[in-house]
């Protein structure tokens, strides 16, 4: 039902609400009409099965666009929960069972359903019980990951298993603040390394402009000793 506002309220009178939210009483609407035009607002029913029906002072555009915000981040919280299928053949082998076994995985471990379905073709319907087998080996995979919800069973030309996830799927805004918990840690821990290298590297470069004084018995030695006797040549 649309909301009805200022004009389209058309009953003779209505018990108003004011923009404070006190009650102002059973008013002619002509009269909440001119209270809403001096304040600047509008009027808008907020209960029309009511006797005589509600209506409250408002600001009608800033109203609807609160009602969307809300919508909005309510959708974003909202842990919608796929269901993912995974196919095999009565024949397949032990490798490919495998992959399609880590495929599943993959899908519980990001939180949605999975149906894994066997399907028959021809003669193949006459040994349902391989197809049991085959559910009954990824059953067996898939335990860490998640739990049967239907155990396997007869759907027309195909046996179905439905599995759950383990846990619960992360929601759009749940996940976005753990990146945003992951980075404010990255960066808390390069706040703390930076100081730590900084005297790291003050300590090198004093090193180097450093000499240490030669003790009494490394004395240089004096210049008569290292020129050579003026005799001897």
């Amino acid at each position: 039902m649309q909301t009805r506002v200022n004009e389209r309220i058309r009953i003779r009178e209505v018990r108003l609400i004011d923009d404070a939210g006190e009650q102002v009483g059973i008013i002619a609407t002509r009269d909440a009409l001119e209270m809403a035009r001096e304040r600047g607002l509008d009027l808008v029913e907020v209960a029309p099965n009511a006797i005589p029906p509600v209506c409250r002072l408002m600001d009608y555009g800033k109203y609807r666009y609160e009602q969307s915000r809300k919508e909005r981040e309510s959708r974003k919280n909202q842990h919608v929960v796929e269901l993912k299928e995974v196919r095999i053949r009565p024949k397949i082998d032990d490798h490919d069972l495998e992959t399609k076994g880590r495929q599943a995985a993959k899908f519980l471990d990001a939180g949605d359903k999975v149906k894994l379905t066997v399907t028959f073709r021809g003669r193949e319907m006459a040994h349902p019980d391989i197809g049991k087998g085959l559910l009954d080996q990824l059953a067996d995979l898939l335990r860490p990951h998640g739990t049967i919800e239907q155990p396997p069973r007869l759907e027309g030309r195909a046996m179905v298993m439905f599995m759950n996830p383990l846990k619960q799927k992360v929601s759009v805004q749940e996940r976005e603040g753990g990146v945003r918990r992951d980075e404010a840690k990255a960066e808390d821990a390069q706040g703390r390394q930076a100081p730590v290298q900084s005297d790291l590297h003050r300590q090198a470069d004093d090193g180097e402009g450093h000499e240490e004084p030669l003790s009494s018995s490394e004395s240089p030695p004096s210049e008569a000793a290292v020129r050579p006797d003026a005799g001897s040549a």
